[in-house]
């Protein structure tokens, strides 16, 4: 495997979630975008969302509504992607995944979580569905369907980022004896939804939460006006902070009986001492949407089946190295794919 799969990019003297000596897979950033903000907006800022060409197929879901999914046509082995909050099969760190996969040849399934999917003609419209309900973060259901779904000529492997990894970890601990997916890898999960909150709503976390709110908002006006689904519409859109607006339409679009409760529910946090799946989970000590007590507290309570990587920089699903702005190396995403690669034999 060692003449097959180059280095991962990037080498410091930073040390693993063990404490252990680093290795090749360290992650150094790059000189030129210093600081975790840096890091968790350039990639948004500067990348092209149309990387690789994908074949749209809808699923009708068990409760009659549609599940749009992107394809990357391949061979050997199948990667199934998890976006994060409000992303889709085109965020920037999605289609950096698909170009990877794409240049060993793999196959890649993207879900866009419901309501996230994008119009392919106009990237900025997005594909509302049929029915009144859209996702959350702890929301396993429209995964265990799609795994299900898929062909079984290729062997699964899953990639989350943020809530996408949330979800991933989630299901992989609510079926520890699955046997669909046979590795996994995650990049920048909010294993705990409360602190992630708590932390997003200081220093520059509001200005987070305010891009973050541009749609969410728009989504819960578009289910009440299309449904009629009761929620506190005025709350959700006066909402400052992810707690207020969970409250006004996460937590009862959901049935759950306020934001405490969904963040308790939701979270990865109290699945990972189940998951049986190798799995390497990739953080940054300075993620600005996740304090590192938090991020200690997931390391502690996994199980062996989970490989930590925690580098003191990276930002939130940023991890930039590279020599210069132009030649920009996302190490994260490489390693993602060579890792799963790897612990599914390929």
């Amino acid at each position: 495997m060692s003449n097959r799969w180059p280095l991962a990019v990037g080498r410091s003297p930073e040390t693993s979630a063990n404490g252990e000596r680093p290795t090749a897979n360290a992650f150094l950033p790059a000189w030129w975008i210093p600081g975790p903000h840096a890091q968790t907006i350039w990639g948004r800022l500067t990348r092209r969302r149309r990387v690789v060409a994908l074949r749209r197929e809808v699923l009708r879901t068990p409760d009659d509504d549609d599940l749009v999914v992107d394809h990357l046509d391949g061979r050997q082995l199948r990667f199934v992607l998890l976006h994060g909050l409000e992303g889709s099969s085109n965020s920037v760190y999605i289609q950096g995944l698909l170009r990877v996969i794409a240049r060993y040849g793999f196959a890649a399934t993207a879900m866009n979580f419901r309501s996230c999917a994008r119009d392919p003609r106009r990237l900025s419209q997005i594909v509302m569905n049929r029915r009144p309900r859209l996702y959350h973060s702890g929301e396993t259901e429209d995964l265990d369907f799609l795994l299900r779904s898929l062909p079984t000529d290729l062997p699964i492997v899953g990639i989350g980022a943020s809530l996408g990894g949330n979800v991933l970890l989630k299901w992989l601990g609510e079926h520890p004896s699955q046997q669909i997916v046979r590795a996994a890898a995650t990049m920048s999960v909010p294993y705990d939804l409360a602190a992630g909150a708590t932390q997003l709503e200081r220093g520059a976390g509001p200005l987070y939460v305010a891009q973050f709110f541009r749609t969410m908002r728009q989504k819960t006006v578009s289910v009440v006006q299309r449904f009629g689904v009761k929620l506190d519409v005025p709350g959700a859109l006066r909402a400052r902070t992810f707690r207020e607006f969970d409250n006004a339409s996460t937590a009862p679009l959901f049935g759950f009986r306020d934001a405490e409760d969904y963040y308790e529910r939701a979270s990865s946090l109290p699945f990972l001492n189940t998951i049986t799946t190798p799995v390497l989970c990739i953080s940054a000590e300075d993620d600005p949407f996740l304090p590192l007590e938090a991020l200690r507290r997931a390391q502690k309570a996994a199980s062996s089946a989970i490989e930590f990587l925690i580098s003191r920089a990276g930002g939130h699903t940023g991890f930039i190295a590279g020599r210069m702005p132009w030649r920009a190396d996302y190490w994260a995403e490489e390693l993602m794919v060579r890792w799963a690669a790897e612990r599914a034999g390929i």
